[in-house]
């Protein structure tokens, strides 16, 4: 468990010279997440001083090029992307790639499947229960998916004929793995120059912990993420997945940076981002706080140094809690006028921010009582009505259903052939020429095998000799 006072001296994080000095020499913080061609991030540059380019700045908008009438739909239509990736980090990466239009194929293996097919409380007990994973379909949405089988030498010749058509190679394994599977940066270059290879080790491709394995939960704890997560009386807590999801958009933009160098260069690179830095990336506060001003953050539960009061209270129902947080001193003096001014509530000293902080466990007293004895949408109509920042902590099984969500089309329908019609996150962002994001399910196991291989030139016999020598196939062996 790492925190602000040893996560500095952490020997892989000093072997890979992941923390850089502030521009103006005044705290540490951490680089950016993703390198190419072995080369470190160039060091960041000072904030301009206000006005400091006035005058040396000419103010003017390049005429927009007109767009070409065939212009593709989607952003990346025409890439093709070999995703090698397994588990959420990779394939949250790769998911997103597809979604802004490349042809995305999902390899996975009979001996080895994605293991998020067996996450999610599947039941063993119906057909091909290893398609029903909820992570794994919300990961690997708009792929195709073919099995090979890496270890043996036809599959690795297969890959490498497919890495011949291909824009982009992705995956986070070990960095052990690919070596063992002669599938390494060397390798890709000499068949395909032109190809972009996104490796994602958790710990990069050097440094002492190199062939670690690493999830999420790994990440929260090593970075000070966990540190910080937890009441203060108790344990630190981990997060229980952000860190993945995190890692494979950073991988995002670090493929989209390298396909953009190879269109101008027409020759590919590797790009090495590494779940650790993009997660050492969002717990950067920590490390600021500590090396500015020597401040030691830690757990707080609910409560946020810049809000007071905040915090979950129970309602009146059995798993109705309300959510609040005050911000503002005008934001107090609303709440206060919502609850009808209560004689505790009065007190000048609650007037201020630092007043507020430091009677916190008074005012969670007071608002857990009054949240006990009221119904939930009755004080979020009371608190919302005043002005007060209020929500109700919401059931994330049915956040498809919140009117929001509903009203923005966030969530996108798919039907699958095993588990029907389901509502799938989509992207954060919209596009005007976009209707929806999302238009295939997730690919079940070996799905496109005869679809795949045949556009890679193989007969249907040579297709079969491979399915019956279980090189490839749709069902797990050894279940």
């Amino acid at each position: 468990m790492l925190g602000p006072d040893n996560i500095l001296e952490c020997d892989h994080f000093v072997a890979r010279g992941v923390f850089v000095d502030d521009p103006t020499g005044t705290f540490r913080a951490p680089r950016r997440p993703w390198r190419m061609d072995d080369e470190d991030p160039p060091p960041p540059r000072p904030a301009p001083r206000l006005g400091e380019h006035t005058g040396a700045v000419e103010a003017r908008v390049p005429p927009r090029p007109a767009a070409p009438s065939d212009a593709p739909a989607l952003p990346l239509a025409g890439v093709r992307v070999l995703d090698l990736t397994a588990w959420w980090a990779g394939p949250s990466a790769s998911a997103m790639l597809a979604a802004l239009g490349a042809d995305v194929i999902h390899v996975e293996s009979v001996t080895r499947p994605d293991g998020m097919r067996f996450t999610s409380g599947v039941s063993t007990d119906r057909d091909n229960w290893w398609d029903y994973s909820a992570l794994f379909h919300t990961s690997n949405t708009n792929k195709r998916d073919l099995t090979l089988d890496l270890a043996r030498p036809e599959g690795r010749e297969l890959a490498l004929r497919m890495i011949e058509q291909c824009d982009l190679v992705l995956e986070n394994y070990t960095p052990r793995v690919l070596e063992q599977f002669n599938l390494g940066w060397d390798v890709v270059h000499a068949r395909n120059p032109r190809t972009v290879m996104v490796r994602m080790p958790a710990f990069g491709l050097d440094g002492p912990w190199r062939d670690r394995p690493g999830f999420a939960q790994t990440m929260e704890q090593v970075t000070g993420l966990a540190w910080l997560t937890g009441h203060v009386d108790d344990q630190p807590r981990i997060q229980r997945g952000p860190c993945d999801p995190n890692g494979g958009m950073h991988a995002v933009v670090g493929a989209l940076v390298a396909l953009e160098v190879r269109d101008r260069t027409g020759v590919g690179s590797l790009v090495e981002s590494t779940m650790f830095e993009a997660a050492l990336n969002i717990s950067a506060e920590l490390i600021v706080e500590w090396t500015a001003y020597g401040n030691s953050l830690f757990r707080e539960g609910s409560r946020s140094p810049w809000a007071a009061p905040q915090g979950v209270y129970a309602t009146d129902t059995p798993e109705r809690w309300l959510v609040l947080s005050v911000a503002t001193d005008e934001q107090w003096a609303a709440l206060v006028d919502a609850l009808g001014r209560p004689d505790w509530a009065m007190d000048p000293a609650l007037a201020t921010h630092a007043g507020r902080r430091a009677a916190h466990d008074l005012l969670d007293e007071k608002l857990g009582a009054w949240a006990a004895e009221i119904d939930l949408d009755k004080a979020l109509d009371l608190l919302l009505g005043a002005g007060v920042p209020a929500a109700p902590a919401y059931d994330a099984r049915v956040t498809s259903q919140h009117p929001q969500f509903v009203a923005r089309g966030y969530y996108e329908e798919l039907d699958h052939p095993i588990i029907g019609v389901q509502a799938h996150p989509s992207l954060p962002f919209r596009y005007a020429s976009v209707d929806r994001w999302l238009h295939t399910a997730s690919p079940m196991l070996g799905q496109h095998n005869h679809e795949i291989l045949t556009d890679l030139g193989l007969s249907a016999e040579e297709i079969a000799a491979l399915e019956a020598d279980d090189q490839i196939g749709t069902i797990p062996l050894g279940l």
